[in-house]
């Protein structure tokens, strides 16, 4: 038996890509086997416009046509970064059933498994902005910019949900259960997201507010892809939020990696 095996090559180890994409292509799987994953990327995001829309819109804007128009980009920009949360909760849940000491000692690029994670959330970002968006289309939102603005709009908002995702691997990794990530989560999220320019203009708010909320990097998003979808090109926030994401994805990536690489 021994013999049968001389001389015969090992096949070579997958590429960084290759390893990425099939750990995305595994969170994938893990939804057709869990479906209700997809409630916070369908129901949530129908929920959350269709609640706001007609809860608020006549008192702020005086119509639901008119507020549609300002509060859909930023709504879209919440519900996207507060499912950001679910890749830590992912993490720590595979952590605690062992799957991660397997993933350990394949012949893989080390950090594959959490990209993995991150680029399989990515669609999960592209689903619940369709639906967003559809359901926006139906109740009256016309975005100026057309189709390109509603694409660099999505585009830049992925790249930002992606870059704070790493925020969540880093807790996912750090803390013993996934409640805890989610309780964390929660605690860091809610207060970014409803303390922005989502649903009102900042400038009605306390001045010692505005200054918390205009240099929020949930508003600067907001603002650009707010901006965007109307057709617009608002330098100062899209610098802002790339800026941001950049920054989420340097040091919290770097701590995410540091941790997984002692785990």
């Amino acid at each position: 038996m021994a013999s049968l095996l001389v001389g015969k090559e090992q096949p070579p180890a997958p590429s960084a890509l290759s390893a990425s994409i099939t750990f995305g292509w595994r969170a994938m799987l893990k939804i057709k086997h869990v479906p209700d994953q997809l409630f916070d990327v369908t129901a949530f995001p129908i929920m959350l416009v269709l609640m706001y829309t007609y809860l608020f819109g006549g008192a702020l804007a005086g119509s639901t046509s008119e507020y549609i128009q300002f509060l859909l980009p930023g709504i879209l920009t919440m519900s996207i970064v507060m499912i950001t949360m679910y890749t830590g909760v992912a993490v720590n849940t595979d952590i605690s059933k062992g799957v991660f000491d397997r993933f350990r000692t394949l012949p893989i690029w080390r950090p594959a498994p959490m990209v993995g994670y991150l680029l399989g959330d990515v669609l999960r970002y592209l689903l619940a902005s369709v639906v967003m968006l559809t359901v926006g289309m139906i109740i009256g939102y016309r975005p100026d910019g057309g189709p390109l603005g509603l694409l660099l709009g999505v585009a830049l908002l992925v790249v930002f949900a992606f870059s704070f995702s790493w925020v969540w691997t880093m807790f996912g990794l750090l803390l013993r259960s996934e409640k805890s990530v989610m309780g964390v989560s929660m605690l860091v999220i809610f207060p970014l997201t409803f303390l922005s320019n989502v649903f009102v203009e900042p400038k009605t708010m306390p001045g010692w507010l505005q200054a918390f909320v205009n240099n929020s990097p949930v508003t600067h998003v907001a603002s650009a892809v707010r901006e965007l979808m109307a057709g617009e090109w608002p330098a100062e926030d899209i610098a802002w939020s790339i800026g941001w994401s950049a920054f989420f994805l340097v040091v919290f990536g770097a701590l995410t990696m540091r941790l997984y690489n002692r785990k």
